[in-house]
């Protein structure tokens, strides 16, 4: 198992956490898999009110898909698998809400979870960047979910910046990313007690209320969803090109604003 759960029946909240330290908690075909089925689970679990998602671990939250991850395509360029579109809650139709707390990195594919999470809690050790455009990709999805988080120019320039320039914890305060700067450590702590009011709501109110505002992004995240693929096939570099550019990276020339 990649994901551990815990939940607490005495305050409704159950607590995801990616455990694949070892990989910076990146999402292989297994992982996603098992987050479909947890999210999907929950739906029936009337015990889970709130729910919060983390990453085990100091170093990272999530870095997107795990990069020796072999995603099967279809042999035509009309049809395109993202094998990371339903990892999050709302694509498995749960209208629970769900926290993330985020401690160390958080970049790429990260924002799929980040995009469907209702807020998110930072620990001061959290940043924040979008590697696409370094290793010859395009950014899509994530720059869609994030289009809904962030102002227009912080998101633009977080994934055309690439790896040059991670977003610090104080930063994506500022500019909403982050509801809440955590203490030291204290990240998952904060996002539990948040989620122990929330499930303590009558839960018709509270699913309804989630419910409506993803409502109010819906109809714009659908319609430039439907560009994604095109836009993936025509942008993204040759896979063995892509590798070239990943292994010749340099760790540590960035600056973090």
């Amino acid at each position: 198992m990649t994901l551990k759960t815990a939940a607490d029946k005495d305050t409704g909240v159950a607590v995801v956490t990616l455990d694949r330290p070892h990989r910076l908690n990146a999402v292989d075909l297994a992982t996603a898999a098992e987050l479909a089925a947890v999210w999907r689970e929950f739906r029936f679990d009337d015990t889970v009110r709130a729910v919060v998602l983390t990453g085990a671990g100091e170093r990272a939250f999530c870095t997107g898909l795990d990069r020796d991850a072999v995603v099967p395509q279809p042999n035509s360029p009309y049809m395109q698998d993202d094998p990371l579109l339903n990892i999050g809650p709302k694509a498995n139709d749960l209208w629970k809400p769900v926290i993330s707390a985020v401690a160390g990195m958080a970049c790429g594919g990260a924002f799929y979870l980040l995009g469907e999470s209702e807020f998110v809690v930072a620990d001061p050790t959290a940043v924040f960047f979008d590697p696409h455009t370094t290793y010859g990709m395009v950014s899509a999805y994530e720059s869609v979910l994030m289009a809904h988080r962030m102002p227009y120019g912080e998101v633009a320039r977080m994934m055309l910046m690439g790896t040059a320039e991670r977003i610090s914890a104080q930063r994506a305060h500022d500019i909403g990313l982050v509801s809440e700067l955590a203490p030291p450590g204290g990240a998952l702590e904060a996002a539990v007690a948040c989620a122990a009011v929330i499930a303590g709501h009558p839960t018709e109110g509270v699913q309804g209320t989630v419910r409506a505002l993803w409502a109010a992004k819906e109809a714009a995240r659908a319609q430039a969803y439907a560009q994604a693929p095109p836009l993936i096939a025509l942008g993204n570099l040759p896979d063995e090109r892509q590798a070239e550019l990943f292994a010749g990276r340099r760790s540590g020339e960035f600056r973090t604003r």
